[in-house]
């Protein structure tokens, strides 16, 4: 007589639990960079790595990698000024390189860390070059995600007609008041999963659209274009790069000549098919890719 009322009991106790999401998992932590609080979310236990996103997006980019790289790093992942939830100062001034260099040195100071392995994507990967070459002895190595090497990108912008025709969006986004014209719903078009696009909208909401194009305006080579002089810091780290060879603003002609400005050796992944949002358009690949050079 009691097997009618038990069965659903039996039932639901052989459920497995629901898995709690990334956004559930990580914890959410706050640095301080010169009075500008950077948010970062960690998962993990171990040596640092430390992730930086591009335009537009934040630090939920790196979700498929941070599951991986978690099992062995501290893996922390921040929002840049002007992002999510990371301060949003005014100005352009408060977005030169040497200020986004700082909320990264910042990130590994609030980690009581040394020295990370410092991984970045687009203005992420701007950083994170500049990181390698202004402050070396926070980086124990590099990757890059659909970036070229500063003067591979300078190089192109001066010589390549088509990089300089694929730059008409960073021209325009120089522009006075440019930032009017956008909205969370368009910066977030490029993500496909409509679940993930939920959580774009809502952290682009959150964000400030000037800031966002202030990276432009103040680190965006302007016209007209002029080779690079060629007198930066060689990167002193191992360099691993992943170009996603479909990316149409930055142009893989820009890879060329890397090993000129290293010090130290670059292993190169280029991924046929792959977008500039190379993390997510290949994120197996980009893992194990991550995987399989930091397990050397």
């Amino acid at each position: 007589m009691r097997l009618p009322v038990l069965l659903p009991i039996l039932v639901l106790l052989a459920m497995p639990a629901i898995a709690q999401t990334l956004m559930d998992r990580v914890e959410h932590h706050y640095a301080d960079s010169d009075g500008v609080r950077i948010h970062y979310a960690a998962l993990g236990e171990g040596p640092l790595a430390v992730m930086i996103h591009g335009f537009p997006d934040f630090w939920y980019t790196w979700r498929a990698q941070m599951e991986e790289l978690a099992k062995t790093h501290r893996v922390v992942a921040l929002d840049q000024r002007g992002y999510n939830r990371s301060d949003k100062p005014e100005g352009v001034e408060a977005y030169k390189m040497r200020m986004l260099v700082g909320d990264v040195a910042a990130v590994i100071a609030a980690e009581r860390a040394e020295q990370a392995v410092v991984i970045g994507h687009d203005w992420g990967g701007m950083v994170a070059w500049s990181t390698a070459m202004f402050r070396p002895e926070l980086v124990e190595r590099l990757i890059i995600l659909n970036l070229p090497h500063p003067n591979g990108l300078g190089r192109e912008l001066a010589t390549n007609p088509q990089q300089q025709a694929n730059s008409a969006y960073a021209r325009r986004f120089q522009q006075p008041d440019a930032h009017l014209k956008l909205s969370a719903e368009r910066l977030a078009g490029w993500v496909t999963d409509e679940e993930e696009r939920k959580h774009y909208v809502q952290a682009f909401e959150r964000s400030s659209f000037e800031a966002m194009l202030n990276y432009y305006k103040a680190n965006y080579p302007r016209e007209p274009y002029e080779p690079p002089a060629g007198n930066a810091p060689k990167v002193q780290c191992s360099v691993l790069m992943i170009h996603g060879l479909d990316d149409e603003a930055l142009l893989a002609s820009g890879l060329n000549d890397t090993w000129e400005w290293l010090e130290a050796d670059l292993t190169l992944v280029t991924v046929p098919g792959a977008g500039h949002f190379v993390q997510q358009d290949a994120a197996d690949m980009v893992t194990r890719s991550m995987r399989m050079w930091l397990d050397r």
